[in-house]
């Protein structure tokens, strides 16, 4: 059987943005008539903030990275944002301030039609709301079982790929669901006409005759930060620059390794693909290693990657 996928609640006593002033979760109240609700007209982002324990502060990963994806995706979805990206960061910076956890933490910067109205169009008001949750790892690190999906990757042209709609994601619940009910850990999407795509909710790499390949950006993938990330490790640190191309469904089988790569996912290897081993049928050495690398410039332990990070001070909470 799968491993379960787990859920990370936010709690109504934390503060969040919303509105354009900072206010308890627990107190925003959104009708059901919310156009964003009805209809998907929304986009996210999903950011991490790691903690580290030496120095007391949250790492907060990529951040003007995240938002500049984000000020992207609202553009594609009309949606006006109130805030520059250097706004949002500092938004972003007060609400974990606020919040002051002292755990691995998740980011959710939301953005989305808030007009109570019935009917299809953008041409509505919208809202921005920023909260966090407690996160730690979303799916196993050590080796995932997955599944070429029988459910397509959602088209480009369709509904935007490079963008991170609300509405998109049904997509990706079709596949996750239809997988984990099979026994898998996750599911692999092709795209159209039947290349590689990306997993569920993250990219994926194969290391094949010693190569590092990941599909492109025309293969209907999310443009990932934690992808961006990868490349720029493996190449920097391994010696090993990244193809990105056109992969058929059997090179998944004939890889030697394969892993999947996002803010949720992190660095995850996948040891099993369709029931078929993957190389050893463990993590390889280049998941290994740069999941290595990848949660040390993550974590702000490693300086030549130091601005990768925004670190935040965490004061320790009074006993009550």
């Amino acid at each position: 059987m799968s491993a379960e996928r787990k859920a990370f609640a936010a709690s109504d006593a934390d503060w969040a943005y919303h509105g354009g002033e900072y206010v308890k979760l627990g107190d925003v109240r959104l009708s059901p008539a919310t156009h964003g609700l009805n209809y998907g007209t929304g986009v996210f982002e999903g950011i991490r903030a790691y903690w580290n324990e030496s120095k007391g502060t949250l790492q907060v990963l990529k951040l003007r990275e995240h938002y500049e994806r984000f000020e992207k995706s609202c553009r594609i979805l009309q949606i006006e944002l109130p805030h520059t990206v250097d706004e949002l960061c500092d938004i972003t910076l007060e609400v974990l301030r606020r919040n002051a956890p002292r755990e691995d933490t998740y980011i959710r910067p939301l953005a989305y039609k808030s007009a109570t109205a019935i009917g299809v169009k953008l041409a509505l008001d919208s809202e921005l709301s920023i909260f966090t949750v407690p996160m730690g790892n979303y799916v196993e690190l050590t080796g995932l079982r997955c599944a070429v999906s029988s459910w397509r990757r959602t088209s480009d042209n369709a509904i935007p790929a490079r963008a991170k709609l609300t509405g998109s994601y049904i997509n990706t619940a079709l596949a996750v669901d239809t997988a984990q009910r099979a026994g898998y850990d996750d599911a692999i999407f092709l795209t159209g006409d039947g290349h590689v795509s990306e997993a569920s909710a993250a990219n994926i790499f194969l290391v094949r005759k010693g190569a590092l390949l990941t599909p492109p950006p025309t293969a209907d993938i999310l443009e990932g930060i934690t992808r961006d990330a990868v490349m720029e490790l493996a190449e920097e640190e391994l010696g090993l620059p990244t193809t990105q191309r056109d992969i058929g469904r059997t090179e998944l089988y004939a890889a030697d390794e394969v892993f999947l790569t996002g803010t949720g996912f992190q660095i995850a290897p996948v040891v099993e693909v369709d029931e078929r081993p993957i190389g050893t049928g463990e993590m390889g050495p280049v998941a290994g290693r740069l999941q290595e690398l990848y949660f040390a410039a993550a974590r702000g332990e490693w300086d030549k990657y130091g601005d990768w990070t925004v670190a935040v001070e965490v004061a320790r909470q009074a006993a009550g």
